[in-house]
């Protein structure tokens, strides 16, 4: 918060000729006291601020000077903009507007070098809201309740302290500890609703290893399985198989060999290539996948009659 504020004062100073102490710590709900180790600090830094005694006085900064000649370097400058840039693909209105204040500072346009559309959040306002309380809850380690549905459906309500937001594949995941479980769990954000910041604050654990669930991940089994996926199907291939695991056959299909974790989920991924995709083996997955096709079919079947 303090770094924040020390560079909103010297952007207000940019603005403004003079301001006095009492109106900064109104502004940022502050002592004057604190006002004023602020100004120390920037003074200490290098920054040429001072303050002036009776009327018309106030905290003022020395004419002429501009940010980008002092304390950063021009690659620093930019640096700090790219990742500022960066950060609005999450779509949170504070970094735009911090974006847009330190543009000004170091008198460059507003940088743009990246966009990212994640739907799940900017298309709905609720997902925005929900995204900035989890950001706020971590950075201010307070911990979340909300309900959730694991990946049989099973609703349950969680206690969890946040500790990062993770964007992998195609979702974002939260990782914390959830106090239920005793242990680091890995959440998907789609799955987890009523998301609420309590006012329990928590200390941050000495052993803060985020590596992937081991509990769940050890007591899930994986089979090796064996694929052929016509040309089709190739946009996804390469997007979801890794090299090694794929060999490009003569008539443009590809084989595929790889380790895949055997549960609901499996059967569900291998029916969303539709035609595209026979499985060679194991022959227990084969019969599961041709089972619930004609499961498929007989609904089709049963309206139709």
């Amino acid at each position: 918060m303090q770094i924040s504020r020390l560079f909103e004062i010297i952007y207000i100073l940019l603005s403004k000729k003079n301001i006095t102490a009492k109106e900064l710590a109104e502004r940022f709900e502050v002592s004057v006291r604190t006002i004023y180790r602020d100004i120390d600090t920037l003074s200490s830094a290098g920054i040429p601020i001072y303050a002036r005694q009776g009327k018309g006085g106030g905290i003022s900064l020395l004419d002429g000077y501009v940010l980008n000649k002092m304390v950063l370097s021009e690659n620093e400058q930019n640096e700090i903009l790219y990742a500022l840039q960066s950060l609005t693909t999450t779509q949170n209105p504070e970094t735009d507007r911090v974006l847009s204040k330190l543009s000004s500072l170091f008198n460059k346009n507003k940088a743009n070098w990246i966009e990212v559309d994640f739907s799940s959040w900017g298309s709905d306002k609720n997902q925005a809201c929900e995204f900035t309380i989890l950001k706020n809850a971590i950075l201010n380690r307070q911990i979340i309740e909300f309900d959730y549905f694991n990946a049989s459906g099973e609703k349950s309500n969680r206690k969890v302290e946040p500790v990062k937001l993770v964007f992998k594949v195609n979702a974002w995941y939260l990782r914390g500890y959830c106090l239920s479980q005793n242990a680091y769990r890995t959440f998907k954000i789609s799955r987890m609703l009523k998301v609420q910041m309590t006012p329990n604050q928590f200390i941050e654990r000495a052993s803060e290893e985020l590596v992937e669930d081991t509990q769940e991940k050890g007591a899930q089994q994986w089979i090796n399985v064996q694929l052929k996926i016509s040309s089709q199907g190739a946009y996804r291939v390469f997007d979801e198989f890794s090299e090694k695991e794929i060999t490009k056959n003569q008539d443009g299909s590809f084989t595929i060999a790889a380790s895949l974790p055997e549960s609901k989920w499996l059967i569900g991924y291998l029916l969303s290539y539709g035609a595209d995709v026979e499985v060679l083996s194991p022959q227990n997955i084969r019969d599961k996948i041709r089972n619930r096709a004609e499961e498929i079919l007989g609904n089709y079947k049963n309206k139709e009659s």
